[in-house]
């Protein structure tokens, strides 16, 4: 008998599984007419059967017990939005060696152990859809393996984090201090209580992570993103970067030289005429780079029930039609590209430096001298009285650069007695 419904087994029933169910119910007609079959919700694995829920018509279906989903023939497909690694991990790969097809929102786990996911599903003739797990409403993952099918990437930038660019947009917008606008995006629900992995660029880096992976086709692991937080960054950072034609973002960069392939995750200076500086608020955007198409740009919200949810549904709507065509498990793209970083001196970049120096005459030509020296050369030079004329502040652009010169220099310019401190050094983007 010809088979009328996909049945769900859906992990987790928080804020986007019950953003996953409302949908499906609410879009039931619609679903059903693009995938030619009824989706239901089977069965949700939730850690407290007890606990009262917002849609109490869907309590007959909780169980605490994950064999339930995994053991059930009559499940196709598995929606796993519980997050973290364990027991994520183990759920997804014993969905797969079942035969069950699996779509995630879990970027934690789809960063540090995709591959062996992605492989596991080749093996097994299912599909594994992440959507979700990047950029939350935003439409990128399946734009990189479809869209770009066939075109080669070279260069992807993202504000991939809408808890960091809130705090970002506020201080350049008001002003404010870094701890006073954290302070406030934690009462507003956009921080958590320890925001250490959104302000300091993990979150961020686990998606550039994934985004490298598909675009690139490289098993990238989150240790090859280099990475650097917010917290550093200063009310008078940002305008000065104002001042100088720029916006600060905590930009994610993958690029692509040849074969050899850099990723990092940082504040940076980005050019106000480029897109991306403005993107404000909790929204976030990409920036994806083609040989053959040039330059495109996705945005977007980020997180929140409903966006998060619908990338979810859309996999799931995904993974039906593949199951009515018969085609499931052929779309997947495990990596199968060798990886070879970037050395230092293989990353090109421009930099914002911020120094306070001795007011001595000639202090800035000496500085000059040394870059020069490492074929550092500058597109732009602040100087200003500092501390009531007793120091000077010395605000330098530089043209191209290699990290590993910038790093020499920055090394050099420490030991200097006329330099009394290094405030700030961020990489400067979309000038190019």
């Amino acid at each position: 008998m010809e088979k009328k419904n996909v049945r769900v087994g859906l992990m987790g029933f928080g804020t986007v599984g019950t953003g996953v169910v409302r949908i499906v119910q609410a879009h039931q007609e619609d679903l059903q007419k693009q995938t030619g079959l009824g989706i239901e919700i089977a069965r949700i694995l939730v850690q407290n059967a007890d606990k009262s829920r917002n849609i109490a018509a869907m309590n007959e279906l909780v169980t605490t017990n994950a064999d339930e989903l995994l053991n059930d023939e009559n499940i196709d497909v598995v929606v796993e939005v519980i997050g973290g690694i364990s027991p994520a991990k183990e759920y997804i790969l014993a969905a797969l060696e079942r035969g069950k097809h699996v779509v995630t929102a879990n970027k934690d786990l789809m960063a540090l152990h995709g591959a062996e996911i992605l492989q596991k599903a080749e093996e097994k003739g299912c599909d594994v859809f992440y959507e979700a797990s990047v950029a939350g409403g935003i439409p990128i993952l399946r734009a990189l393996v479809e869209g770009f099918a066939s075109d080669r990437i070279t260069k992807m930038m993202g504000i991939v984090n809408g808890t960091t660019n809130y705090i970002l947009t506020k201080m350049s917008q008001e002003g404010a201090d870094y701890a006073e606008v954290l302070k406030e995006a934690q009462a507003l629900g956009y921080a958590e209580a320890d925001p250490t992995s959104d302000v300091e660029g993990f979150d961020a880096a686990r998606k550039m992570a994934i985004l490298a992976t598909l675009g690139f086709r490289v098993p990238m692991k989150l240790e090859d993103v280099d990475v650097k937080g917010i917290s550093g960054v200063s009310k008078a950072d940002i305008a000065y970067g104002k001042k100088l034609g720029y916006e600060v973002k905590l930009l994610g960069l993958a690029r692509r030289d040849g074969d050899a392939i850099e990723v990092s995750v940082q504040p940076t200076m980005v050019v106000k005429n480029h897109p991306l500086a403005s993107v404000n608020g909790v929204f976030n955007a990409v920036y994806v780079h083609g040989e053959a198409v040039g330059e495109t740009m996705f945005y977007g919200p980020g997180a929140g029930e409903l966006p998060t949810a619908t990338a979810v549904v859309s996999d799931l709507v995904t993974v039906v039609k593949n199951m009515k065509l018969g085609v499931n498990g052929r779309g997947v793209v495990a990596p199968y590209k060798e990886k070879v970083l970037k050395e230092d001196s293989q990353k090109l970049s421009k930099y914002f430096l911020r120094m306070i120096v001795a007011d001595k005459r000639g202090v800035l030509a000496q500085i000059t001298q040394h870059l020069a020296e490492k074929n550092i050369s500058l597109e732009q030079v602040l100087q200003q009285p500092y501390n009531q004329g007793k120091q000077a502040e010395i605000i330098l652009v530089s043209h191209l650069a290699a990290k590993s010169d910038m790093e020499s220099v920055l090394s050099y310019l420490q030991g200097m007695e006329i330099v009394e401190e290094i405030k700030s050094c961020y990489r400067v983007e979309g000038g190019e």
